[in-house]
């Protein structure tokens, strides 16, 4: 069996112009986001093991914020999860897989979760 290992941030929420309502296009509306990313494993993480070995969780929040172009509406949250993932294979070639799930959190009327999952593996 081989090693695995996932860097993860979950609940980031984020405004983001999507939706395909009248009442939901043009302005924003908030998401809650969270990622998995299974990287390739280095053999082994010591004490003194550089960031390089590994990746920074802070590309994870990049690609789920300041990497969606600025005034471009998503008329679905599906694109939304596939620009993330897109985001976060063209940054490092060792992501061999992603996660995102996609919670609408200005739809829920009683603290449910609607929303996506969308997986993907890098081709």
């Amino acid at each position: 069996m081989a090693d695995s290992l996932y860097l993860e941030v979950t609940d980031f929420e984020h405004d983001v112009l999507t939706g395909i309502y009248s009442e939901e296009t043009g302005k924003p509306q908030p998401l809650r986001i969270s990622m998995r990313v299974k990287l390739k494993c280095a053999d082994q993480y010591l004490p003194d093991t550089p960031l390089e070995a590994s990746k920074n969780y802070m590309d994870l929040k990049f690609a789920a914020s300041d990497s969606l172009p600025p005034g471009v509406h998503f008329k679905l949250i599906e694109s939304v999860a596939d620009h993330i993932c897109e985001t976060l294979f063209v940054q490092d070639a060792r992501v061999e897989e992603v996660r995102v799930k996609i919670v609408k959190l200005a739809i829920s009327e009683a603290g449910e979760e609607i929303g996506i999952t969308l997986t993907r593996e890098r081709r």
